[in-house]
């Protein structure tokens, strides 16, 4: 075999592995090795073992990880974001507030499956005893849930900006503005749907007192503090990314300590949580690292890239395409192993195309978080069925989503027609 067959072979053991439910990291990480074996011998294989796990951990942008994760958890456990629902709640319908309070979520959290499930612990059931729709209440949330990785901090965009060597807060506040996009998608799809058949979305019939108002909004502002100190640390560029993460970190146990709602076992179960979710993350990109280089000595990384190139291919195909294997992709992978699986296949074409980096970015994670409620292993769905039980069926999840998907396609459009969406903020902070 030549090289070129071995990196072929290799990305095919890839798939064939992950089909079979072998872990993304484990298949990622052994199929890498052992291809490097075969193309440049033993001892490049042991040598980048060796060095490429400690050189990649060892990066300091990645530190921001944990950090991020920790502050999501503290929050959780802390109880922090529990006015968060009841706060979006008192101007309008039920669905709409469960959007908005996923958004506030999100910009505490980072996580698309975090924000489902939290959400979906305090939202489904209030929507469900107000007479809502199943299918409204429960695809909802399971939608609102994926604007936990575009509203920063954001852990794909961290990783993307990693691998793609652009700078985390461009990333960042381009997130912001996609994430704000799909909020006001999604409360419009909500509000229209609610409009043409009010028996979706009954609407309440008592009016919250003024002291109510007062009283929830007092509990908001732990989240306020919190976006605050780490979104105005970042567009005004007192700290990089990675500071903001431990800004973010420090600043949510300082508040659970004054509210006192953080315990010591809840103190601990963050941090365990942290540990575990962080490993997890770490072991996959160590091993889409390995593919990357796997890719290179074998020279099918290369290959990709001027097969695609030499298509002649104008822009909107060659993203039509890109749309067509995540969207494939994100009906049987969570986002970050599609993410690390194709990066290094794509990413080389999209710099030979003169593509923004920062904008693609962005586009990327939104096709992942498109995945996560796409049949038919939309993660978000399952999550949301877990927390339910059986106030819902999964198909009637899958059911509720079909108008937010509907909507997302519609805004990755939009996106892409108007790149300034995503790249005003960035743009502004690097003048």
């Amino acid at each position: 075999m030549t090289n070129l067959e071995v990196g072929f072979a290799g990305l095919g053991v890839v798939i064939g592995l992950i089909a079979l439910r072998v872990p993304i990291g484990v298949a990622l990480l052994s199929v890498s090795f052992v291809g490097i074996w075969i193309v440049a011998g033993e001892r490049a294989a042991w040598g980048l073992l060796r060095s490429i796990p400690y050189s990649f951990a060892a990066n300091w942008t990645l530190s921001s990880v944990p950090m991020f994760l920790l502050m999501g958890f503290v929050c959780y456990h802390a109880g922090i974001t529990k006015g968060l629902f009841k706060a979006a709640r008192l101007p309008g319908g039920l669905a709409v507030a469960a959007v908005f309070g996923a958004a506030g979520f999100a910009a505490v959290t980072g996580s698309s499956v975090a924000c489902a499930a939290a959400m979906g612990r305090i939202a489904v059931p209030e929507m469900m005893r107000y007479r809502y729709d199943a299918s409204l209440a429960t695809g909802t949330v399971a939608s609102a849930g994926t604007i936990g990785a575009l509203i920063p901090p954001s852990i794909l965009l961290i990783i993307y900006g990693l691998f793609a060597q652009v700078p985390i807060s461009h990333l960042f506040l381009g997130g912001f503005g996609a994430g704000l996009l799909t909020l006001f998608g999604y409360v419009l799809i909500i509000m229209v749907r609610a409009k043409l058949n009010p028996k979706l979305a009954p609407p309440l019939e008592e009016t919250p007192s003024l002291g109510e108002r007062v009283r929830v909004l007092k509990e908001t502002w732990p989240v306020v503090l919190l976006i605050i100190g780490v979104m105005g640390g970042l567009i005004s560029g007192l700290f990089t990314a990675t500071e903001a993460g431990g800004v973010g970190a420090a600043l949510a146990v300082l508040i659970g300590l004054m509210k006192r709602t953080l315990t010591f076992e809840g103190f601990k179960n963050s941090l365990l949580e942290t540990i575990v979710t962080s490993a997890a993350i770490f072991f996959i990109s160590i091993g889409a690292s390995m593919l990357t280089r796997f890719l290179a000595f074998s020279g099918a990384g290369e290959f990709f890239t001027k097969f695609i190139i030499g298509l002649g291919l104008d822009t909107t195909v060659l993203l039509t395409g890109v749309t067509i294997i995540y969207l494939a992709l994100g009906m049987f992978l969570e986002p970050i192993g599609a993410m690390l699986l194709t990066l290094p296949v794509l990413l080389p074409i999209i710099q030979a195309a003169d593509m923004n980096l920062v904008w693609f970015g962005v586009i990327l994670v939104k096709f992942l978080e498109i995945g996560m409620i796409t049949p038919p292993v939309g993660l978000n769905v399952f999550v949301i069925k877990g927390v339910v039980g059986n106030l819902a069926s999964t198909t009637t999840i899958f059911r509720g989503i079909l108008w937010f998907l509907v909507a997302d396609l519609v805004m990755v459009v939009i996106m892409m027609a108007f790149p300034d969406i995503i790249l005003f903020l960035p743009n502004l902070m690097s003048r």
